[in-house]
């Protein structure tokens, strides 16, 4: 009977729109195991050599802040993201000291992981988790430890190496970013969300401080644009590109399908889609020619959405002051040549042909995994019961969370306003919110009623954004998730 209910709910779950369809990217012609693209060593456009050669010859420090915002063997993808891109830093010759890395650790000796002490990015990929610094782990993992180290402010920090960036008026920054997130909101592990407002914040006053000459952001969540859309001015000499604009989700990459028939199983996604395709883009060029507007042109047509449940994909933006793009990647990443026969992918490969890998949506990628490790593990036994309760727990929550939502907006506003309010975008360029005040404690007021929100339910944190903009009051929010969740007997 279990089984039966198990695969009932894999039917239920893959007639969703999760999008675990094929990705279609040329696959170059490989010479001698290595990859050869004629592009590698072109001279790049004239406006970009002038501004490139300029800014390569000020004096300055690279740094770099790399965070993965989550835990769990379900969010494996996130801390190899973040593996990843330290081996590319370090490669290119940046120094641990510079390098500040923000992950869990709870992957690598997981009882799940088919490779103990063994993290990849990819099918049949290098071991990324060798070297990793663990300047903060576990419980370490907190925003105030975040802006703690973007402010240089060893004080505020809370356990953790002590590594704070040390930037001055002439260095270089670049940021790294891969969790969940949602309108307005992207997370942590521990202590609570990053909101929107508060991290443009924390920039602004990076900025006032001098902490840098110029700062580069890489963001990978859903909805990653309402981060930065209509909150970060064009003068702060800040260039930030996001996996996603202000409404779509973003992707999870190298999946289970794709990989089962590699040399071990895997039950989870190895990476999202936004990430390896920075990071790939990195591992075949040569850093020193390669501007960030030659890597954001080839990242947004890799993962470039065809508008179909068919073939997604996720609309990649960038933001900020959009000149410092013709920077070439050397000046955040390190500037050291480095072998790429090691390190370049190669699409010819039967594991990561075009039409053998697929995306699924971060939002469904973490249910993914309980559906497979269900799938793969004998029945009855302890690791079948501990997925199938997994399994059943997200699908009630998300249930919940679909009637609760609804419950309150109809509660505020009436029947018909309920689709508009609990949908409703705003156009680019204007903030997710008006009041965040609002936004943030409506937030918290829903969690204390209702529960926590699943990666599932963050997605209405739009429609909380929404509740205040149409002027609802945080005490009403609240007042209208206590009836709806009590109703729901939750």
């Amino acid at each position: 009977m279990f089984l039966q209910v198990g695969l009932i709910l894999l039917g239920l779950l893959l007639s969703f729109p999760i999008s675990i369809q094929p990705f279609h990217v040329p696959p170059p012609a490989p010479k001698n195991g290595m990859i050869i693209r004629p592009s590698m060593f072109s001279p790049i456009e004239s406006d970009e050599t002038k501004w490139a050669t300029s800014r390569a010859s000020t004096n300055g420090t690279k740094w770099a802040v790399l965070v993965a915002g989550s835990n769990g063997y379900e969010n494996y993808r996130h801390q190899s993201d973040v593996c990843h891109a330290y081996q590319i830093l370090r490669r290119a010759g940046m120094k641990d000291e510079n390098i500040i890395v923000f992950m869990y650790d709870d992957i690598a000796f997981d009882e799940n992981n088919p490779q103990p002490g063994v993290i990849i990015n990819r099918p049949q990929g290098p071991n990324v988790y060798k070297g990793v610094p663990k300047d903060y782990t576990g419980n370490q993992v907190t925003k105030e430890n975040l802006y703690a180290v973007l402010l240089g402010n060893k004080s505020a920090l809370k356990g953790g190496s002590g590594k704070v960036l040390k930037s001055g008026p002439n260095d270089h920054v670049f940021i790294f970013y891969s969790d969940h997130g949602s309108p307005g909101v992207i997370g942590m592990p521990q202590g609570g969300y990053i909101y929107a407002h508060e991290l443009n914040q924390v920039m602004k006053k990076m900025h006032a401080k001098k902490s840098y000459k110029t700062l580069v952001f890489y963001l990978e969540a859903c909805e990653g644009g309402s981060m930065l859309d209509g909150l970060l001015p064009e003068g702060m000499n800040i260039y930030a590109t996001t996996a996603t604009n202000t409404t779509h989700d973003s992707y999870a990459h190298y999946c289970p399908e794709d990989i089962f028939n590699s040399l071990h199983d895997y039950t989870t996604c190895l990476g999202d889609l936004y990430s390896i395709s920075w990071m790939e883009d990195c591992d075949n060029h040569d850093l020193r020619i390669r501007t960030l507007k030659n890597q954001y042109e080839a990242v947004k047509k890799r993962t470039k959405s065809k508008g179909t449940v068919e073939d997604p994909g996720s609309n990649v933006m960038q933001y900020g002051k959009l000149k410092i793009n013709m920077d070439t990647l050397s000046t955040y990443m390190g500037s050291k040549p480095f072998n790429r026969y090691h390190t370049t992918v190669n699409y010819s490969s039967s594991a990561l042909s075009p039409s053998s890998t697929r995306n699924v949506n971060q939002r469904d990628a973490d249910l993914l995994h309980f559906i497979y490790k269900l799938r793969n593990s004998p029945r009855g036994s302890s690791r079948w019961i501990e997925a199938e309760k997994r399994v059943l727990i997200e699908m009630k929550q998300r249930k919940h969370v679909d009637k609760s939502m609804s419950n309150i907006v109809q509660q505020l506003f009436g029947a018909d306003k309920v689709k508009t309010i609990l949908e409703g975008t705003r156009p680019q360029g204007q903030a997710l919110a008006d009041d965040w005040t609002c936004f943030k404690a409506s937030v918290r007021a829903y969690e204390e009623n209702c529960g926590a929100l699943s990666n599932y339910g963050r997605k209405y944190t739009r429609t909380i954004a929404n509740i205040c903009n149409a002027g609802a009051s945080i005490q009403q929010v609240a007042k209208a998730a206590a009836k709806a969740c009590r109703m729901a007997g939750s």
